[in-house]
């Protein structure tokens, strides 16, 4: 029957809907620019950005050895248990385990998540780890959510089977384990496999579940990509996404195309034909000997079975040499130098910023006569940071952790000792910034930025006359207006100030009071965040929130007309300070050196402070009249106090590193507040 015009156009437009962003996706892959909107030349720029990604390549390492365990595991258990379910003769516990099985994938995912969260949780506590998310919650989580697809592929062909078949294998001789290895696994494995690649698909897919019941140190890809959403989802994904897209495209050709009908054929034009006993007998018989029903199987080798083989062949050829021009013109013909910050903290080129990357290339070349890559790469915290390193994983060269991250590196034998000679600009850091507790000997850091922690506030919401101290994050006045750090130690530390206790302490009864200070406050919070401060307060959600200063002024600049953001330092806050180091799985430290010798150049240093709006120790900076004027008054008074007490104060109130005893115990803590 023939199609009328509107139902094509219909259909038109309905594959249109569908594949068009894909299409888009796919052409701007290759746009040598980073706008999605503007085509401005065919580029592998953007090929070769991924593969020097490591963080990235590690995303979907972990993504496919998750989705390939837990549909491996999930396929052999729903397979069991679809078996199970289908040998039952009570009906109304079949009906029960069918209903029971059914839960997990009609039940939300989010429901789903939450649930297994406080599960893993829970039984974590029940056995005292002081972490209880991890890899391996990860795994069950993806296995529960799998088991009923496979279990729902596999029970209707049990059912369509015909039940004789497993007794006459038995009549004719084969054990209950024979059989059902010779008899019922050929007949149920199209559902075996339909359930297998719907398994690996929904874990390799799956996002929320993975969110709630995933631990430290192990990030899947679409993890990866909603982090990046909270600033910029580059052209990498884009590339990456082309590749997943053409290497299924191809698998699902090559696997229709090796499909042989005939054998199927035969087989279903039987099942319909009613055979009787007598010829299951016999195909029991001959299931293993090419022949069906006493009769020989056309052979596979047909001229069309080989001309529909060789086009697979053919399509598989491409595929493979596609990927290896890919990987051949995107592999780095250059040494590359692996930088590892946090992210959104160094001058990149945006909205007419200077390019700190791009002009140390630049730089390299003009100063030593050959080419340099930077494969520069972002973190979200330092214990992240931390974990990946200390795998062995990854190989970095520069990394820019935080002073008491620095200390436990150092002690830990993480870091390499400096060469001074190759980083002669060192002479620009302020003496106030050098011989600090973290590195007293100046051996292994040099400082990159410097803030504190204060309190951002609304003034059309808050009263000035509650500002000052840090008990406005605890005033009644402005309940469901309040914001709280996302991360334990900085939490902890605004009521550990508030209440003029040690943030450094190895008591544990200071840090429960802490957390009962913390449980005081919960009620007010409206959100525990991080980067989601930056909308929350431009946008006026908020009326208070204890942040970094430097954060402070990235805010005013995109503050809506109807807020009015101010800061102040409270007399007790948290110092810190963000230095260069080079790790010790360093491949090139004489170009690291380059880089941290360049990173203290006037032009890089001016244009990194300006753009990360944190305080520089580089003299260069604090003397330079224009980057004064740049910055404004208020900016200049609150990022460069007193920088003769800096180190008094500094020695006072930053964080130094706690054992792993106390480490436990502050994330077991953490957690308790979080789940009240």
């Amino acid at each position: 029957m023939k199609m009328k015009p509107i139902a094509k156009i219909y259909t038109a437009l309905i594959m249109l809907f569908l594949f068009a962003p894909i299409a888009i996706l796919l052409v701007f892959s290759f746009n040598e620019a980073k706008s999605l909107s503007v085509f401005s030349g065919g580029s592998l720029y953007w090929y070769k950005e991924l593969l020097h990604d490591t963080e990235t390549l590690d995303a979907v390492r972990n993504t496919l050895i998750l989705a390939i365990s837990a549909s491996l595991i999930s396929t052999v258990m729903g397979t069991a248990a679809a078996v199970g379910i289908f040998r039952l003769r009570n009906k109304v516990l079949r009906t029960s385990l069918d209903t029971v099985t059914n839960i997990p994938m009609i039940n939300p995912d989010i429901i789903t998540g939450i649930s297994l969260m406080l599960m893993f949780v829970f039984v974590g506590r029940l056995f005292g780890a002081a972490t209880s998310l991890n890899f391996g919650t990860m795994l069950i989580a993806h296995i529960t959510f799998c088991l009923p697809y496979v279990i729902l592929q596999v029970l209707p062909k049990l059912q369509q089977m015909d039940r004789a078949l497993p007794e006459a294998a038995m009549d004719l001789g084969c054990t209950p384990l024979k059989a059902f290895i010779k008899v019922e696994i050929p007949e149920i494995m199209p559902g075996v496999i339909t359930g297998l690649i719907m398994a690996f698909t929904l874990s390799l897919d799956d996002f929320v579940i993975s969110y709630f019941t995933s631990g430290n140190g192990f990030e899947t890809l679409p993890i990866r990509i909603y982090n990046m959403t909270k600033k910029t989802v580059t052209p990498k994904m884009y590339a990456l996404s082309t590749i997943i897209f053409f290497v299924i495209l191809a698998l699902l050709i090559m696997t229709n195309l090796m499909d042989n009908p005939t054998y199927a054929e035969t087989r279903r034009n039987e099942r319909r034909a009613g055979r009787n006993k007598a010829d299951a007998d016999g195909f029991v018989a001959s299931a293993t000997s090419g022949t069906v029903g006493g009769r020989d199987v056309p052979p596979v080798g047909s001229a069309r079975a080989k001309f529909r083989r060789r086009i697979a062949l053919a399509i598989g050829g491409v595929l493979a040499v596609g990927m290896i021009i890919i990987l051949v013109v995107a592999a780095p013909q250059t040494p590359v130098l692996n930088v590892y910050n946090w992210g959104e903290y160094i001058s990149d080129g945006s909205e007419g910023s200077f390019d700190t990357i791009k002009g140390f290339e630049a730089w390299y070349k003009e100063k030593y006569g050959s080419e340099v890559e930077v494969n520069y790469t972002t973190f979200a915290s330092n214990e992240d940071m931390y974990a990946k390193i200390s795998s062995g994983a990854v190989s970095y060269d520069v990394i820019i952790p935080s002073d008491y991250m620095i200390a436990r590196m150092a002690q830990e034998g993480m870091l390499l000792e400096l060469d001074y000679d190759n980083i002669p600009n060192y002479s620009h850091i302020g003496e106030s910034f050098r011989g600090l507790y973290y590195d007293p000997d100046n051996r292994y850091s040099v400082p990159y930025t410097y803030s504190f922690v204060g309190v951002i506030w609304d003034a059309n919401q808050v009263d000035e006359e509650d500002t000052g101290d840090w008990d406005l994050l605890w005033n009644e006045k402005y309940a469901g207006n309040i914001l709280q750090f996302n991360n334990s130690r900085d939490a902890f530390a605004t009521a550990q100030f508030k209440l003029g206790l040690d943030v450094n302490s190895q008591d544990p009864e200071t840090w429960r009071r802490a957390l009962a200070e913390l449980k005081k406050q919960s009620p007010l919070v409206k959100s525990y965040v991080m980067d989601e401060v930056y909308n929350m307060m431009e946008s006026g959600e908020a009326a208070a929130v204890p942040y970094y200063a430097g954060d402070y002024f990235t805010m005013l600049d995109a503050q809506a007309e109807s807020v009015d953001l101010r800061f102040y330092l409270p007399e007790r806050s948290n110092y810190f300070i963000d230095a260069m180091c080079i790790p010790t799985c360093c491949q090139h430290k004489d170009i690291a050196e380059a880089f941290i010798n360049y990173m203290l150049e006037e032009e890089p240093a001016i244009a990194n402070a300006e753009y990360i709006c944190y305080g520089c120790p580089n003299d260069l900076v604090y003397e330079n009249e224009d980057y004064a004027e740049e910055m404004g008054e208020e900016a200049m008074e609150i990022l460069y106090p007193d920088l003769d007490t800096f180190a008094e104060r500094y020695n006072s109130f930053a964080f130094r590193n706690l054992d792993s005893d106390m480490l436990d115990l502050v994330n077991t803590l953490w957690e308790e507040l979080k789940i009240n």
